[in-house]
């Protein structure tokens, strides 16, 4: 945007109440402000990545959501959403610096929050929410597919206990940590002797907070997904998720058409704002503008 003299001094001489959205990996000062990076090396920074990733093995991205989409995307939209409500009040705008590394680490608040209180003690892998604990972690099937274990609560634990068909006056103490790697050994033999759907009519309507690991083929068409609407399918079949959250008075209204090329529309909204259309070639020609508009293969 600086590029084209449209940066946020500029632009907010013009219009004081506008708000003006920077969205970056790094933030717009400090030295990594003008280097490349990417969701892995954010997330890196961040400190969040050193505790991602099984026991003994390298430091793993989960995907690039983190830093990408919620540090970054979701973090930025609301960034802009609290300056909108601040216009409300002061009617003036504001820039927002959005950094990805920054997102992503005040996300995992959390994470600080609660090191002190034995969470995050044991090295990447082995503590009670990252794959350590007998009860919370991942197991395979008898054909290949996966359970997911969620039973923090002995409540809970005593419902996975006994959908497993063991005993718990037979296993240690829950909470014995030194004990969890046996623990997740004898589990997932257990596991193993079923196949995904056995499982799930074993622990589906209880508290054993056990569910199974759906594949993208598999979740719209979980009863639960199906009663709710969670996904829907486009005019070509395309399944994805429906808007979240749900409002009551307003829910989005997704559309099911397919997603618009990039440049599709670049002639129409051109037109809509007054450019002619020599204008418009000769856009075209200096590669201001890309334009994608659909031609039939006859």
């Amino acid at each position: 945007m600086e590029k084209l003299q449209l940066g946020p001094e500029i632009l907010r001489k013009e219009n004081p109440r506008l708000i003006y959205a920077r969205l970056s990996g790094f933030g717009q000062s400090g030295g990594f402000a003008t280097a490349a990076g990417h969701d892995i090396n954010y997330l890196a920074l961040s400190g969040v990545l050193s505790r991602l990733g099984s026991s003994g093995e390298n430091p793993s991205a989960p995907l690039n959501l983190l830093a990408d989409f919620a540090g970054g995307g979701l973090m930025c939209a609301l960034g802009i959403v609290m300056a909108l409500f601040e216009r409300t009040r002061s009617g003036r705008g504001q820039v927002i610096d959005a950094s990805m590394v920054e997102g992503t680490a005040y996300l995992s608040s959390f994470l600080w929050k609660t090191k002190n209180l034995g969470l995050w003690e044991q090295p990447r892998g082995e503590n009670l929410l990252d794959g350590g604990a007998p009860f919370y972690t991942t197991y395979r099937t008898a054909d290949g597919e996966f359970m997911a274990v969620g039973a923090l609560e002995p409540q809970f634990y005593q419902l996975l206990v006994k959908g497993l068909g063991l005993k718990s006056d037979e296993l240690p103490n829950q909470m014995s940590m030194a004990d969890w790697p046996e623990m997740k050994k004898k589990f997932a033999a257990v596991f193993a002797k079923k196949t995904k759907a056995e499982w799930c009519r074993v622990f589906d309507g209880t508290d054993a907070c056990v569910t199974p690991v759906l594949t993208f083929e598999e979740v719209a068409h979980h009863a639960h997904n199906k009663e709710r609407g969670s996904f829907i399918t486009d005019g070509e079949q395309g399944v994805s998720p429906r808007p979240a959250p749900l409002l009551s008075d307003t829910p989005a209204a997704p559309s099911l058409e397919r997603d618009p090329l990039i440049g599709e529309h670049t002639e129409e909204i051109l037109k809509e704002f007054g450019f002619s259309q020599e204008e418009i070639d000769q856009l075209d020609s200096d590669k201001v503008i890309e334009g994608s508009k659909l031609r039939a293969s006859l």
